[in-house]
C-alpha cells in the first residue's frame, strides 16, 4: 500500500497524542486531558498499565526514599488512594526484603479500571489494540503525524504535540533521534523477566519458615531488620530460599541465572508475584529476540514453579494463576536529549533548575551477563531530581519523551525506571504538552515556571 492511500485524519482532531498507555503514558494523558485538551491515548494492549498489568510487575517500588519520606505524590498517589478506597491496595507497606523502605501492592485488574477511569473522566479518548507503525515530519522538522496499525488497517493521526511513552523510544527512533542502549562498554542491556503469579500460598507457613530459617533468606539490611519488618508488614516480600535454590541448581533442577527466588505478596493475601526468571543477551526492540525471550521465560517459569512446589514451605498446594501477557523489559533504548542524567546526579542529588520529578529508589542493575544483581544503595535522606531537559530533544520540537527511555545513562536509568517515578515523569510530560498548547510554544522550549506551577497545583513533589 502506498503512503498516499493511508487514511489521513483531520489535523485539528487532537491537540496531543500519547503513544503508549503504561504507567508513564497513562499519567501523561491524564494530566493533559485534565487541562481540557483533546488527547488521544494509543495502546497496543486492550487495557492500560503497561508493566504493572501487561508485564505482571508488582508491587510498585517505591514511593519513598530510604528514610521513609514520600518523594512521589501527584497523580501516582491519587491512583493509590483510589485503589485503597476499593480495597484493591493495602497502600504503602514496609518492604520485608529491606531493599526499599516501602513497597505498594495492588490488584492489577482494579488498576486497569482506575487508570482508565481517571483518563476517561478527564475527557480523553482511548485507542486500544493499536500498534505504532511509523511517523513523518513536515518541512519545519516537526512531527506531522504518526502511522498506526489496527483492525482498520493503517491510519495516520495528526496532533500538535506528541508524547513517546512506548518505553522503547519507538516514536523517537522512527523520527531518527539518536539513542543509546545498555552499558557504554558493550551495549549489553539488563535482562528481561517473565513474571509468574501464583495463588493459594500459605503465607503463615512462609512467615514461620523465615523465622525458623533466616539464613535461607537474603535481607539487604540484615536479618534483624528483615525479621522486624516481616512482623510489621501486611504483605510479604522476600529474597527467598537462597541455599535451597543453589542446591537445586547444583542438582540440575533449575537453570535460571538468578541468585534466589524473589517474590512479592499482592493486594490479595496468599497470591504472590514471582519475579525470578532472567533472560539475558536479548534485545527487546528486536522482534526475533523478543519472541525468543517469551519462549525462554515460560520454560524458566516451569522450573521455578516446580521448585517452589517441591521444596518450599507454604507452596505445597500453590496453583499457577497466570504468567504475564508480555515479558517484562527493564531496558532498551534511551534517547539522547538535551541533558543526560547520570549515576553521579542520582548519588550526589544534583540540584537542577528544571526538576519535574523526584526519586528515592536505588541504582538497581540486573546483570546483563552474570548471575548477580548490582545495587548502589543511596544515603538515607536522598531525594534525587529528574530534570525537564531529559524529556526533550533538539529536534523535533513538538516531541516529548516519557518513562524509562528518557535521556540518561545505563546506571541512572536503573534507578528511575521503577513505576512510581515513571508515573511522576509521565505527569510532567503531560504538563509540558499542556503548556505547549496553552502558550503556543514548542514543546522543547516550554517555560519551566509554567510547568512547575501546573505540577505543584496537582500535588506533585519537585
Amino acid at each position: 500500500m502506498s503512503d498516499n492511500n493511508h487514511k489521513i485524519e483531520d489535523s485539528a482532531q487532537f491537540d496531543i497524542i500519547v503513544m503508549g498507555g503504561g504507567p508513564s503514558g497513562a499519567n501523561a494523558a491524564i494530566a493533559a486531558a485534565r487541562d481540557g485538551h483533546r488527547v488521544l491515548l494509543v495502546e497496543k494492549h486492550g487495557f492500560l498499565g503497561g508493566s504493572l498489568t501487561a508485564m505482571g510487575v508488582g508491587p510498585m517500588m517505591s514511593f519513598h526514599n530510604p528514610a521513609g519520606e514520600q518523594v512521589v505524590m501527584g497523580q501516582a498517589e491519587e491512583l493509590i488512594q483510589r485503589l485503597m478506597k476499593k480495597d484493591a491496595s493495602p497502600g504503602h507497606v514496609p518492604d520485608s526484603v529491606t531493599y526499599c523502605s516501602t513497597v505498594t501492592p495492588f490488584d492489577s485488574e482494579a488498576l486497569k479500571v482506575e487508570l482508565e477511569s481517571m483518563f476517561l473522566e478527564a475527557g480523553g479518548e482511548l485507542l486500544y489494540h493499536t500498534h505504532f507503525a511509523g511517523a513523518d515530519i513536515d518541512e519545519a522538522n516537526r512531527v506531522r503525524s504518526i502511522l498506526l496499525c489496527n483492525k482498520a488497517g493503517l491510519t495516520r493521526y495528526a496532533a500538535k504535540v506528541f508524547v513517546d511513552a512506548t518505553g522503547d523510544g519507538d516514536l523517537a527512533a522512527a523520527l531518527g533521534a539518536s539513542f543509546a542502549k545498555g552499558r557504554d562498554a558493550d551495549n549489553a542491556m539488563q535482562p528481561m523477566t517473565m513474571n509468574l503469579k501464583v495463588g493459594n500460598v500459605d503465607m503463615r507457613a512462609v512467615r514461620a519458615d523465615v523465622i525458623a530459617n533466616p539464613d535461607n533468606f537474603d535481607f539487604d539490611m540484615g536479618v534483624e531488620e528483615g525479621l522486624k519488618r516481616l512482623a510489621e508488614t501486611s504483605r510479604v516480600s522476600l529474597k527467598a530460599y537462597v541455599k535451597t535454590w543453589q542446591a537445586a541448581k547444583e542438582r540440575g533442577e533449575v537453570t535460571v541465572p538468578r541468585e534466589y527466588v524473589l517474590f512479592f505478596e499482592t493486594a490479595t493475601p496468599g497470591v504472590v508475584i514471582i519475579n525470578t526468571s532472567r533472560i539475558q543477551g536479548l534485545d527487546g526492540t528486536n522482534p526475533h529476540d523478543l519472541s525468543r525471550a517469551e519462549v525462554l521465560g515460560r520454560q524458566q517459569n516451569l522450573e521455578i514453579f516446580r521448585f517452589l512446589k517441591q521444596h518450599c514451605r507454604g507452596f505445597e498446594k500453590a496453583i499457577r494463576m497466570d504468567s504475564a501477557s508480555q515479558i517484562g523489559i527493564r531496558e532498551t533504548r534511551r534517547v539522547r536529549g538535551r541533558y543526560t542524567l547520570t549515576a553521579e546526579d542520582i548519588v550526589n542529588e544534583t540540584d537542577f533548575p528544571d526538576s519535574i520529578a523526584l526519586g528515592g529508589y536505588p541504582i538497581d542493575i540486573h546483570s546483563p551477563d552474570a548471575v548477580e544483581t548490582n545495587s548502589t544503595h543511596l544515603a538515607k535522606n536522598t531525594r534525587y531530581q529528574i530534570p525537564m531537559r531529559c524529556l526533550v530533544l533538539d529536534e523535533p520540537d513538538n516531541l516529548i519523551v516519557a518513562g524509562r527511555c528518557i535521556s540518561a545513562t545505563h546506571e541512572a536509568m536503573a534507578a528511575f525506571r521503577v513505576t512510581p517515578i515513571a508515573m511522576a515523569i509521565g505527569q510532567a510530560a503531560g504538563a509540558m504538552a499542556s503548556v505547549s498548547i496553552l502558550e503556543d510554544t514548542p514543546a522543547n522550549q516550554v517555560p519551566y515556571a509554567s510547568v512547575r506551577k501546573r505540577l505543584l497545583s496537582a500535588n506533585a513533589r519537585l
